[in-house]
């Protein structure tokens, strides 16, 4: 199983940014201990951070064919990207939206994710960098 995994905007700053909100994890230890999961699975992960929407796009458009599988913490574009919602939607393979806190539990704005809906898209909240290891299990347990 190939699995894509992105990372949105300002994560390339976990374990400095609000360790109190988002952990003292950083982003590289979470994809370490994704890819030493990934090879107990037998399976292929390719992680991938931006800051910018275009690119998260064009991840998900130019692993479409590779990829089996998406996982994604979408950052602040999980609020207001439409463009990113249509990728994803496109991708029509399983996709699981990944964040470290629970949005349900933050301020208003972050209640809200226009990812909601897509048929493909399970959602997993508020498990800090544990919630990274358990959309893996689930994709590859499926």
């Amino acid at each position: 199983m190939n699995i894509l995994v992105l990372h949105g905007p300002n994560l390339n700053l976990l374990g400095e940014r609000e360790p109190e909100i988002y952990g003292y994890t950083t982003l590289d230890q979470i994809n370490n201990e994704l890819n030493r999961r990934g090879a107990e699975y037998q399976a292929m992960i390719k992680t991938e951070q931006s800051n910018h929407e275009g690119v998260l796009i064009d991840m998900i458009h130019e692993h479409r064919k590779w990829a089996d599988a998406l996982i994604i913490n979408p950052g602040a574009f999980t609020h207001y990207s439409y463009a990113l919602r249509d990728a994803i939607g496109a991708f029509s393979k399983p996709a699981i939206e990944v964040h470290l806190s629970d949005l349900l539990k933050r301020e208003e704005f972050r209640k809200h994710s226009v990812l909601e809906g897509l048929t493909n898209v399970a959602r997993i909240m508020g498990k800090g960098a544990d919630g990274y290891y358990e959309a893996l299990d689930r994709l590859v347990k499926k």
